[in-house]
């Protein structure tokens, strides 16, 4: 792979911003997020992940669909167009590998979705490689790893002489025949070990402990807040409605729009008549378990995790997916035989 020095890297990157959006991480107060940036200036480096994942560029938090008017007995619908074409820069391997997870659903499963289709068309995706694993992140665990180009369009892996990369789409071609590479050629290094053991249980375990009182126990802890569903790189629930728009001349205008919602949330199944099919937090708790490892995964494709651990760093009760997953791999392990 060919290696780009740092200095030269930044220079590319002004120049892009010059030309097209650029999203990538960057100093949001206390914390890193991506976000558009101007150049190479704006971009957080040396963070290990950001806040949240890369999820809201093409599922953002609040979606406008469509434009709504009413005029006299007549309603007159626009769809609203997404935004343009975006380039994202120094995406994790985890926050790639949970855009897999939402083409999953929104692009493989029909129908396809038209906004996150044409926002996922407009994106290319630059990857940085991770060089070190905080202590709540456990990729590997869920079959990542800190090096993984899948999902990406070009790779960056930080080497000694500034970084090598590799093209892994056409869209990555592309961007690669613009870059100012040196002759230099660098292997890819090899990945930060993950320190935590974390244990995924066999998929027919999830299933065998669905009347466990483990999930009401765990639940007593949890204040359905939700935090963990929006932090989530994969979670993709979301509520519609139809909310005004302030206008002149007394016309009646409204847009559709999407939000972000939560299983964990008490009113998220609650259907006409008041009913409530998971009116115990347990049940939600387990919901939300139960999806990402079995109910997604035999519905979709992929495991709807990809052990960034964000939910762990966010969660204020300290509800731990990983504790979850090793108390469910034990539970279901066969007893020990004793002579």
């Amino acid at each position: 792979m060919n290696v780009i020095t740092h200095e030269a890297l930044s220079g590319w990157l002004d120049a892009l911003a010059a030309e097209t959006t650029l999203i990538a991480p960057r100093q949001a107060g206390r914390v890193v997020r991506y976000g558009p940036v101007d150049g190479a200036d704006g971009v957080a480096w040396g963070f290990t992940r950001p806040a949240l994942s890369v999820k809201e560029a093409f599922f953002p938090p609040t979606d406008r669909l469509i434009a709504i008017e009413r005029l006299g007995g007549d309603i007159r619908l626009a769809e609203i167009p997404v935004e343009g074409e975006q380039v994202i820069f120094g995406v994790r391997p985890c926050d790639a590998k949970g855009v897999l997870a939402l083409d999953a659903l929104f692009l493989e499963t029909p129908p396809v979705d038209p906004h996150y289709a044409r926002r996922r068309e407009g994106t290319t995706l630059v990857g940085l490689s991770c060089t070190e694993m905080g202590p709540s992140c456990f990729c590997t665990a869920v079959g990542g790893a800190p090096d993984d180009a899948a999902g990406m369009d070009l790779m960056l892996y930080e080497v000694d002489a500034g970084y090598a990369v590799e093209a892994i789409t056409p869209k990555g071609e592309a961007l690669l025949a613009g870059m100012p590479v040196g002759d230099e050629s660098a292997a890819r290094p090899d990945p930060p070990v993950q320190t935590t053991n974390v244990q995924l249980p066999a998929p027919e375990a999830w299933p065998a402990r669905f009347e466990s009182a483990y999930w009401a126990d765990t639940a007593e802890r949890c204040l359905g807040c939700r935090i963990c569903a929006y932090v989530c790189p994969t979670c993709r629930c979301f509520d519609v409605r139809d909310e005004p728009v302030p206008s002149e001349n007394g016309r009646a205008l409204f847009e559709r729009i999407r939000c972000w919602d939560s299983c964990t949330g008490q009113n998220y199944r609650r259907i006409a008549g008041g009913h409530n099919p998971r009116e115990a937090k347990g049940e939600r708790l387990r919901n939300r378990f139960l999806c990402k490892f079995h109910y997604y995964p035999q519905q979709v494709g992929p495991v709807a995790c990809t052990g960034c651990g964000r939910c762990i760093d966010a969660c204020p009760v300290n509800v731990d997916i990983t504790e979850v997953m090793r108390d469910l791999a034990e539970m279901a392990a066969p007893p020990e035989v004793t002579s």
